[in-house]
């Protein structure tokens, strides 16, 4: 991987990624809203920065994501749902991300192997909900696996070789996650960042669209 762009460097996982992808070798251009203004729920935003990135990258990752948006927690009864909740984690959670995604496809070669991936979650998975709650971050990431599959159909079309993938990081220590760790065992970033790379590196064009764990297993849509 010669050129990765990262989006939400500043985050916990971000950093890790950042910093495991220089030590590698790879040239790493980084993206973040304390860093760089760049707020990925404002569209002009977006496109402003990205229009004036020279790539081509060979991944552009991002890493950016919230459990917690404006004070409101994770729900645990529908009678907690509100719509700002749910306005807040969706601008967040999949039109952030979707947003990038629509700007960076110039950065993308079409002549070669190219990565798009963005941080999704296993409890955005419809099919491997058992236990109900966290409505409106559950609901946000299921939309953004929904676009992730969906662009890469198109993008498949203009750049032969290009990966389009969600992934899920397991659960790892950051600020997102410190307040529900509880009993669940969690990773530190740098680990987290190396099972992330490790996928990358070994998707194929045949693996686009697809919905992948930090052990590279396929999460159910």
């Amino acid at each position: 991987m010669e050129h990765a762009l990262i989006i939400g460097a500043t985050g916990g996982i971000g950093h890790a990624i950042t910093s495991h992808l220089r030590e590698a070798g790879t040239r790493v251009t980084t993206l973040s809203r304390s860093d760089d203004g760049l707020d990925i729920t404002d569209e002009d935003s977006v496109r402003r920065t990205l229009t004036a990135l020279d790539g081509p990258f060979d991944l552009v990752f991002v890493t950016t994501g919230a459990l917690v948006v404006n004070g409101a927690e994770p729900e645990k009864a529908l009678d907690q749902v509100t719509p700002d909740a749910m306005r807040d984690q969706f601008m967040v959670n999949c039109i952030g991300p979707s947003m990038v995604l629509k700007h960076a496809q110039h950065l993308l070669p079409r002549d070669r192997r190219a990565i798009f991936a963005a941080l999704s979650a296993r409890v955005g998975s419809i099919g491997d909900n058992g236990i109900g709650g966290w409505y409106s971050y559950r609901t946000a990431k299921a939309a953004l696996n929904q676009m992730i599959h969906t662009a890469a159909i198109e993008l498949g079309r203009s750049h032969k070789q290009s990966i389009c993938v969600a992934l899920h990081p397991g659960t790892v220590a950051t600020d997102l996650t410190s307040k529900y760790l509880g009993r669940h065992p969690a990773v530190e970033p740098p680990e987290a960042a190396a099972n992330l790379i490790d996928i990358l590196e070994g998707l194929t064009p045949n693996d686009t669209g697809q919905f992948f764990d930090w052990a590279g297993k396929k999460v159910t849509w």
